[in-house]
């Protein structure tokens, strides 16, 4: 077994459970040393127990090396297995892409290049890459500036990595009045937007319904992330109040998609509203919202509850390919 692999392998694993971001980066740590000495030094060092000795190597990560030089499964790769097979097969092979990504520009943990090549990895063939907007300091969002400068890098990272294609893009913040946080010119730049709240999402139903209606119909927005904002773990947080009726209306009437968010702690919307989304027609982005390669999987999680609610591929943008997205 390669070292190399098993080490990123445990990486991706960990990210998957949830496991917490320090954790993480000791692994793939480990895998840039690892990756940077000859097979023979390698076997040499687990065979004399010096694996330790080597910058950015700990015992953990000495073992994963240790075991996979030996052909030996890894216990990190045993404890943490890939997940068992959850419904909603189907929608998850239609899926050529994925509409919600961010990276390490924002608030994600890894570089765009290694969220592009985990979307590959995948089976995707294209990702679009939506870091925050800058009114979301906390999320480190990028301004003007700093988007100008991702859609050059993203030009640069394209020509590498063809045939896959990261598309460009941003999630938005709607702000209080239904106004999006970046500027229209370069909005129209970029191939996906998706507008989420963020902020005041106590706010009375009345002005949230205005606040979405607003946001859904600019011509900018493709996407309506996350809509009701709720949280259903740890110490959670209610739903958002607002007219789904109206808002989903909007949605249908500018052909932006309702996205059924696939983290874990979000599961957005819930199941009632999803349904009614799926009664108005709607059209659908079945998204990871990944901060990190190894969330780009939890998708499967979120074609298992829309598919529960009746979405077929037919109606998620992101069972299109790259082409047939950006002519919508």
């Amino acid at each position: 077994m390669d070292p190399l692999w098993a080490l990123r392998q445990v990486a991706l694993r960990l990210e998957r459970a949830g496991e917490p971001v320090y954790r993480v980066r000791a692994f793939r740590r480990a895998a840039d040393v690892v990756g940077a000495l000859p097979r023979d030094e390698l076997e040499r060092r687990a065979e004399e127990g010096t694996l330790t000795d080597l910058p950015g190597i700990g015992r953990s990560t000495a073992g994963v090396v240790a075991d996979a030089l030996a052909g030996r499964e890894p216990a990190y790769l045993s404890r943490f297995r890939e997940p068992p097979a959850v419904g909603g097969q189907g929608l998850r092979a239609a899926l050529r892409g994925d509409c919600h990504t961010h990276s390490d520009w924002s608030d994600g943990g890894s570089p765009i290049r290694e969220m592009a090549e985990a979307a590959r990895d995948l089976g995707h063939s294209w990702m679009a890459l939506t870091d925050h907007s800058p009114r979301l300091t906390v999320a480190n969002g990028l301004s003007a500036d700093r988007l100008s400068r991702q859609l050059e890098v993203v030009a640069e990272l394209n020509a590498e990595l063809a045939p896959f294609l990261v598309l460009t893009g941003i999630e938005v913040d709607v702000l209080a009045d239904g106004a999006l946080d970046q500027r229209e010119d370069l909005l129209a730049r970029l191939d996906v937007v998706v507008a989420s709240v963020h902020s005041r999402l106590r706010m009375p139903a009345p002005e949230m319904t205005a606040r979405l209606v607003a946001a859904v119909s600019n011509p900018h927005v493709d996407v309506l992330g996350h809509c009701t904002g709720r949280l259903v773990t740890g110490r959670g947080r209610p739903e958002s109040e607002f007219d789904a009726v109206e808002v989903f209306a909007a949605c249908v009437e500018h052909d932006t998609a309702v996205e059924v968010n696939s983290r874990p702690e979000r599961r957005d919307p819930p199941g009632r509203l999803l349904r009614l989304a799926v009664g108005m027609g709607c059209t659908f982005a079945v998204d990871s919202d990944a901060h990190a390669p190894g969330q780009l999987d939890w998708i499967s999680y979120g074609c298992e509850r829309a598919e529960d609610c009746g979405v077929t591929p037919d109606r998620v943008v992101n069972a299109l390919d790259a082409a047939e997205l950006l002519a919508r």
